[in-house]
């Protein structure tokens, strides 16, 4: 996101103070230098990109971190995820849904829930290196 904070500013779109939050303080943010897998998805109609890196030990989620390109969900969508990853086991991380992720930023417009797929998506690709 190019600046989260007009978004946060534009009182035409109707964010939730929870996506708000991920906005102004995102968490997670980075890699992870000795991470134990990398995923990264795009949405091809608009966009977006998120990536997502863990380190993983003994069959749970030490460390989770983000980095996205994209509209202000999916920057709050990719904070939120990592944020909710650490410290689950890998069973507990594939039952997070696209519904599990909207209510994680206190809900998403219609329009923006793409931005809760892309984060489900990115999760499901880093998961299933785990499995390999």
């Amino acid at each position: 996101v190019n600046n989260p904070q007009s978004a946060i500013r534009n009182r035409n779109v109707p964010y939730t103070e929870k996506l708000k939050d991920h906005l102004a303080n995102p968490r997670n943010v980075g890699e992870i230098a000795d991470a134990n897998a990398v995923a990264e998805q795009s949405n091809p109609v608009c966009g977006d990109r998120l990536r997502l890196s863990l380190r993983i030990r003994c069959g749970r989620i030490e460390a989770a971190r983000f980095l996205a390109y994209g509209c202000p969900p999916t920057l709050a969508c990719g904070s939120a995820l990592a944020e909710m990853l650490e410290g689950l086991t890998l069973e507990e991380a594939a039952q997070i849904s696209r519904g599990g992720m909207v209510k994680a930023v206190g809900g998403l417009p219609t329009r923006k829930q793409h931005a809760a797929a892309l984060a489900v998506e990115t999760l499901r690709e880093a998961l299933r290196q785990c499995s390999e």
